[in-house]
């Protein structure tokens, strides 16, 4: 994969070891290197921050920062972060959908708007410690997967601009996560050894029922089977997403259930068989196509974060994206994304929708 020609380097610096490795590569090469951490969220009586957020990261950042003798800058956008991923994750279960925060989070509030700042900075690239690479060897740059599948992260990036695209640089992208824990070594970083982050940054413990009940967003109602049959209360559609069979509160006994479907206008959960959860149809609508898309094509398609892309024949229609794949897949959930790979390539991405 080609290295495109840095003049002066805006690294984002999370404070784990991926951003901090691509800092230490681009210092060790001799690019003149600029650190910013973005303040997104802030923990208090009513929220609380993963391990990307914390105080402790931006500490873990500006250690970095000196460790390697660059400049060091914390940018605050906690306004910016729950206008745009917050308040519509809040909104998106609140409408019966699994939300995609991590999606909107990199294109809006992250890297749309660092190369902005890159500008100001007098920076010509901003570099980061995704797993992904970047062709811009033709007239508009191409988004692929990482070479470390098992830790691709271009599903999250399909939403990017190409003016965006043009000026990122991804130095981990045809590394894998061995090589990058190997290189921190190396390189004698201050947090080579710092485990990966996991969870959402803003619900660390997981309890999205509890975050959505803080926000005053939860909303109990019925729990029913495919017949409409009542079969308990929930305290709230937070607790649910499409394919779940733990934390139903259903009790034990009897053929497992699974969650099928989020109805939102009576806060309905319907619960039913696992069989019933397979899909060999679905439909993609706000789609951003990163190449014109004619007729009917044969891509890979990858409906959630962990999901593994499946061969789907991909149908342009009005208004989206119509795919039917060659085989039936799990739990296929309204309000994820979907990202359509050709070869390693991202070639567009958009929302699942019923």
């Amino acid at each position: 994969m080609n290295r495109p020609s840095i003049g002066r380097a805006l690294v984002a610096l999370s404070g784990g070891v991926d951003s901090s490795v691509a800092a230490a590569l681009l210092v060790e090469s001799g690019v003149p290197t600029v650190g910013v951490t973005l303040h997104l969220w802030d923990a208090g009586p009513d929220a609380q921050v993963g391990r990307c957020c914390a105080p402790s990261d931006r500490d873990d950042a500006r250690r970095t920062a000196e460790a390697l003798g660059i400049p060091y800058y914390v940018f605050d956008e906690r306004a910016a972060f729950r206008a745009a991923v917050v308040d519509p994750f809040v909104a998106e279960y609140a409408a019966g959908r699994t939300p995609a925060p991590c999606v909107e989070c990199n294109r809006t509030v992250k890297l749309e708007w660092l190369v902005d700042l890159a500008d100001e900075l007098g920076c010509t690239h901003v570099v980061t410690g995704h797993y992904a690479r970047i062709d811009t060897t033709r007239d508009a740059p191409r988004l692929l997967r990482g070479r470390d599948r098992t830790k691709d992260q271009s599903y999250f990036l399909y939403g990017l601009s190409d003016h965006a695209l043009g000026r990122l640089h991804f130095p981990l992208g045809e590394r894998t996560k061995t090589e990058t824990r190997a290189e921190a070594v190396r390189l004698g970083l201050p947090n080579a050894r710092k485990p990966d982050s996991q969870e959402l940054c803003f619900v660390p413990d997981g309890d999205v029922q509890g975050f959505l009940r803080r926000a005053g967003a939860a909303r109990p109602g019925r729990i029913v089977d495919t017949a409409g049959r009542s079969l308990g209360q929930h305290e709230g559609l937070g607790a649910f997403t499409v394919g779940q069979r733990k934390g139903l509160g259903l009790g034990g006994g009897g053929d497992p259930r699974f969650v099928l479907r989020v109805l939102p206008d009576d806060a309905t959960v319907v619960v039913g068989p696992e069989d019933a959860l397979f899909s060999s149809v679905a439909r993609i609508e706000r789609v951003v196509a990163r190449r014109p898309l004619t007729g009917p094509f044969d891509a890979e398609v990858q409906v959630r974060s962990r999901h593994e892309a499946a061969p789907a024949r991909v149908v342009p229609v009005a208004g989206g994206l119509r795919v039917e794949f060659e085989e039936p897949q799990r739990a296929v959930a309204p309000g994820q994304a979907a990202v359509v790979y050709v070869g390693d390539e991202v070639v567009a991405g958009g929302y699942l929708v019923e």
